[in-house]
């Protein structure tokens, strides 16, 4: 009989074959940090869980998601720190107006 590992959950209910891994998923939380908000988005991206399975797990948006990963793909994933978020928000402002 084969044992599966506590930390694994199946998009077709309990069949073995077609479980994945989800250790690298951090647990449900209130406070977001950069690393938690990366691990999430690389998840998706490499297709370990669905946008729609970590918007339901995390209380997210489909639009709060989109952001972090649009973020990291224009700024790196320093740019998902709070700080970061507001000087970018302000510098993409001052280019669209035209100014350095």
């Amino acid at each position: 009989m084969m044992t599966l590992d506590p930390t694994t959950f199946g998009p077709a209910g309990d069949d073995a074959a077609n479980r994945i891994a989800c250790a690298c998923l951090p647990p449900p939380t209130t406070r977001w940090v950069v690393r938690r908000k990366a691990e999430v988005v690389a998840a998706v991206r490499s297709g370990v869980v669905s946008l729609d399975e970590v918007c339901r797990r995390y209380s997210l948006t489909p639009d709060e998601f989109n952001a972090w990963a649009s973020f990291i793909d224009r700024h790196g994933v320093d740019s998902l720190r709070t700080t970061r978020l507001q000087y970018y928000r302000r510098r993409a402002a001052r280019l669209a107006a035209g100014k350095r």
